[in-house]
């Protein structure tokens, strides 16, 4: 507090003294003022600034309050609506009526049981499941009341703080937020470490867990993998199995960190490996038989929820259900580190439709003429039952009419889905390069075996059947205990090496995983630089793929503002004048016709927008960016990596 005497003369005593110490003329007019500090803000010195972060970023992605408001408001009624629907069909339809085949005609009221009848109808099991739809529900309840409280926190901080306005939320770019963001943190200085946030700050916050799990998944620790007889082996990782790992190993009481940025002590010695190994094993079996426990309850809500949600996309587009789209393995396996969330699912979106075509290639003449045949002798009798339904609408009420045109229809749309575009291009090598332009990442013993068996397969782990998708789903909570036992549980001690060996700590941010600092020199790829600037990493160390460097170029380019340290500066500026360079243009030979041709093209792009200054906006920096991506892979990774697959020679094209 600052104790200011004012007279004549306006004195200021700087010094906490006691006003009896002061020396002043008793006959002057003297008073005293109290001036007190600034009161600091409200988002001053913000304790978990992962959750906020988190927070701010999904506000944005959720668009806004109110949206996200409705959002809680409708889980919540969705969850309800299907408990009460699911005990009012299993106790409240009078099914003998439904199904009678007698003359008379029956009413709704004579099928739906009035509601104190259908109560009466529960048996114990009912009232047992009833109570436990209740406990979930009243702690979701809970749950989004607290998430609203926060969400309110947060609209008042893009409000107060960033000066975004509720309606400027959905034409504001994720980028510009952060720039506001970095601003703030000057004035209310939310971190009270350091006075300056930057970019990769804001993303180890956010994305602090997910580049653990990333990291793991990049040094074969996760997903498991599982030898299935006949079948091979596959990746097995479900949304189950994800929640599961992401509690074992961040949110409950015994995971390695003790708050949300910190690594336990103890995880940091190599003397205690032995003992947290044990300890972590011993919590994986735990895990493991709470979820056989509740394995039957999870797999009777993942049934109910599964029929409900796809009953109305099956009655009105079958085909979808025979569709493609990325696995869960894939949004693992081809993000970057420190990439977000919309950030990986554009890339995707974009590398939807070649990756469609490259797996169209490998349709079975067989398969195809099968499912021809069937499509037209089905086509054929429901094109007979249309033509007699216009003729005469009675033949509607002839038993069984209906579900069989409907069963006929559902089967014409999956044949037709299983039949190949006329038009489509065979050439597997450019098809699988036009893929890897957005997914950038192709390991080494793909080049070349594109036509074969075993790449195919192993893509289609990446990009599968919409419908294994969901079998993999509902069967996770039988399967996931297993999966825990046998595929986690042997691998205790190595993951208590990786967090000991690959989390650094950083200023103002806490513990992170090292591969997300993006250092080329500690986790680079030998095969990803020249000899003069070889990276120190072993094959420990290393990340797998390129990945570090794929990631460095791809948070440069999305965050140009951001300052790398000089060796990865280096290398990024290396990329970049590759990129716009003659060399480009003169494709290494054995590449095919139409990836030299997409490489021009982007190289064109990029001479028209890459300016010295950096990039322009957003849009022109993903260009740049496909195409910087699309060099890298090409100039580092696959064309100077020396490993080969001799044995795969032979193989012959499906």
């Amino acid at each position: 507090m600052l104790v200011k005497i004012e007279d004549s003369d306006e004195t200021v005593i700087k010094d906490y003294q006691t006003l009896s110490d002061v020396e002043y003329d008793e006959g002057s007019s003297n008073h005293v003022i109290f001036q007190a500090e600034p009161k600091q803000s409200r988002w001053n010195h913000i304790v978990d600034l992962d959750s906020f972060f988190t927070r701010a970023y999904s506000y944005h992605q959720n668009h806004g309050f109110l949206c996200m408001l409705l959002q809680e408001i409708f889980e919540l009624n969705q969850f309800a609506f299907i408990v009460a629907l699911s005990a009012y069909l299993a106790h409240g339809v009078n099914y003998e009526k439904l199904f009678h085949r007698g003359a008379t005609k029956t009413t709704m009221n004579e099928v739906i049981l009035p509601l104190s009848e259908c109560i009466g109808n529960f048996i114990w099991i009912t009232w047992i499941l009833l109570l436990i739809a209740m406990a979930v529900f009243a702690l979701k309840f809970i749950r989004g009341v607290y998430q609203i409280i926060q969400f309110w926190d947060i609209k008042q901080f893009y409000n107060i703080a960033l000066g975004i306005r509720d309606k400027e939320v959905d034409t504001i770019t994720w980028n510009e937020v952060q720039a506001r963001i970095k601003v703030a943190q000057l004035q209310h200085r939310m971190c009270v470490d350091k006075r300056e946030l930057t970019e990769l700050d804001i993303y180890h916050r956010i994305l602090r867990q997910k580049n653990y799990i990333i990291a793991l998944a990049n040094k074969r620790l996760l997903p498991p993998r599982i030898d299935i007889p006949l079948v091979g082996e596959e990746v097995y990782w479900t949304k189950t199995l994800c929640y599961n790992m992401q509690w074992l190993l961040f949110w409950s009481p015994w995971s390695p960190f003790e708050n949300r940025f910190n690594l336990r002590e103890e995880y940091k010695q190599v003397s205690l490996r032995q003992e947290l190994a044990t300890q972590l094993g011993r919590h994986v079996l735990y895990l493991a038989f709470v979820n056989l426990i509740f394995a039957p309850l999870i797999l009777l809500w993942q049934i109910l929820y599964a029929f409900f949600y796809y009953a109305d996309l099956f009655r009105r587009d079958p085909a979808k259900v025979g569709l493609r789209n990325w696995s869960l393995y894939a949004l693992l396996y081809l993000r970057h580190f420190n990439e977000l969330d919309h950030e990986v699912a554009d890339r995707l979106t974009k590398a939807h439709k070649a990756a469609t075509r490259y797996v169209a290639a490998f349709s079975s003449p067989l398969t195809t003429l099968i499912a021809s045949h069937v499509s037209f002798i089905s086509g054929s009798i429901m094109a007979v039952f249309i033509a007699l339904t216009l003729y005469d609408e009675d033949v509607l009420s002839v038993e069984h009419v209906i579900t069989l045109i409907s069963g006929l229809g559902v089967i014409v749309a999956i044949c037709r889905a299983m039949q190949p575009d006329e038009n489509a291009s065979w050439n597997t090598e450019s098809l699988l390069s036009a893929v890897v332009l957005h997914t950038h990442y192709l390991p080494a013993d793909w080049q070349g075996h594109a036509h074969t068996k075993r790449i195919r397969k192993k893509f289609e782990q990446l990009f599968q059947y919409r419908v294994v998708g969901l079998v993999e789903e509902l069967l996770s909570p039988i399967v996931t205990p297993y999966i825990l036992w046998r595929c986690i549980y042997p691998k205790s001690l190595d993951i208590i090496d990786f967090f000991r060996n690959f989390t650094v700590t950083v200023v103002g941010v806490g513990d992170v995983c090292s591969f997300a600092q993006m250092d080329i020199k500690r986790h680079g790829h030998p095969d990803w630089h020249n000899e003069q600037e070889a990276s120190d990493a072993n094959q420990y160390s290393q990340a797998e793929d390129g990945k570090v460097e794929l990631s460095l170029v791809h948070f440069k380019m999305t965050n140009p503002m951001w300052v790398p340290p000089l060796s990865a500066m280096e290398f990024v500026s290396d990329v970049e004048q590759y990129n716009v360079s003659n060399s480009m243009l003169n494709f290494p030979a054995g590449k095919s016709a139409p990836m030299q041709r997409e490489s021009r093209r982007l190289v064109r792009l990029s001479d028209s927008v890459l300016s010295p200054s950096g990039f322009t906006n957003q849009q022109l920096r993903y260009t740049i960016y496909d195409s910087v991506g699309q060099s890298v892979m090409y100039l580092h990774g696959v064309n100077k990596n020396k490993s080969s697959v001799a044995d795969e020679d032979t193989e012959q094209q499906d």
